[in-house]
């Protein structure tokens, strides 16, 4: 079998040609990463589950254990479907995918590889050695803060040392992957891949992947919300990598903010996204001092911005390029382009197709 950079490769050169056997490329790679990585067996569930998008079971004689584990990343409560695609794993380890009706194109490469990084996990030898299943817990501002402490010694993380939290979905494409310790987490949209990584990092060599902001140990499930953030403003292929040093102490309060929260003029940055010149224009007078410097950033005539910028005022009802309206226009501009974000979306491209 080819290595994870040539598979990698393979893809770049296979999607135009074939969208079906570019996908199929694409679980042998993830299956790959995670192997790699050495995430838990819930975690390869969560993979095949959200790959194949119906629910992905495990099971185990020895012993005696079973699990099922929906597209979301959660534990399946619900009674076992009639309809199961099913491998043997050997050693006692079954495991399957539950789908009703007829088999979708790429559950039969899912189930292999699938069976192939369960087998390779339980045959590790003993269990205990393998810490990274604490990295959830790690992230949870839920689980109280003495056990995250246990779980970061665990994963090796020192008291007192900054670091940095990057997420990535199960279909990320990764060129170059950094030895720290990982796992697959669920999130509200769905199993991530999670990387727990030194302070320093500011970019990684994949795509999509949001890269937090950076934090002590007990803060870091502060770190994994702005990662999440960071990741839902990637658009790729321009903008793989988005780390959240870039949006300062906007992505903060957007990551402490409620979900509900009442936003009314992320509204009113629908009127500016009206006009053809209206967003960028928007996002360079967000980030410039001056007008001029915006003008500069988009490359046109100082008296152009000007014009744009009025028209901005008009549009949001307040000046964005001047004291807490930039900052209010700041907060609503990214909280615009959140609510419309599709990194998370696999390309139609990239979709498994039914079977004719």
């Amino acid at each position: 079998m080819k290595g994870w950079t040539d598979v990698q490769e393979l893809l770049g050169r296979i999607t135009r040609l074939d969208p079906q056997a570019s996908q199929a490329l694409r679980v042998i790679a993830c299956f790959d990463e995670l192997s790699i990585g050495g995430v838990n067996t819930r975690g390869l569930l969560a993979a095949a589950a959200s790959l194949s998008g119906c629910v992905a079971g495990f099971h185990s004689e020895r012993p005696q254990r079973c699990m099922r584990v929906t597209p979301r990343g959660e534990l399946a409560t619900t009674d076992l479907g009639t309809g199961r695609i099913q491998a043997d794993a050997g050693g006692g380890l079954q495991v399957w995918l539950e789908r009703d009706g007829e088999p979708e194109a790429n559950d039969t490469i899912i189930l292999e590889r699938l069976s192939l990084t369960v087998r390779l996990r339980h045959s590790r030898g003993p269990r205990d050695i393998d810490a990274r299943r604490h990295l959830s817990l790690v992230v949870d501002h839920e689980i109280p803060v003495e056990d995250r402490h246990v779980a970061c010694a665990a994963l090796g993380l020192s008291p007192g040392t900054y670091y940095r939290v990057a997420a990535a979905p199960l279909f990320a494409i990764w060129t170059e992957h950094p030895s720290a310790p990982e796992d697959v987490v669920a999130t509200r949209y769905g199993p991530m891949h999670v990387l727990v990584l030194p302070a320093s990092t500011q970019t990684l060599m994949a795509g999509p992947c949001g890269i937090g902001v950076a934090t002590a140990v007990d803060q870091l499930h502060h770190s994994f919300r702005t990662a999440l953030l960071a990741l839902r403003l990637c658009d790729p292929p321009d903008t793989p990598v988005v780390c959240a040093d870039e949006y300062a102490g906007l992505i903060d309060l957007l990551a402490d903010a409620r979900i509900d929260t009442h936003q009314p003029d992320v509204d009113l940055v629908d009127r500016v996204a009206e006009h053809p010149w209206g967003l960028p224009t928007l996002d360079v007078v967000i980030r410039s001092t001056s007008a001029r410097q915006a003008a500069r950033l988009a490359g046109v005539h100082h008296s152009t911005m000007q014009t744009r910028v009025e028209a901005l005022i008009d549009d949001l009802g307040f000046d964005p390029s001047d004291g807490y309206g930039r900052v209010r226009a700041g907060i609503a501009y990214l909280s615009w382009r959140l609510r419309r974000s599709r990194v998370l979306e696999l390309p139609a491209s990239e979709r498994p197709a039914r079977r004719a």
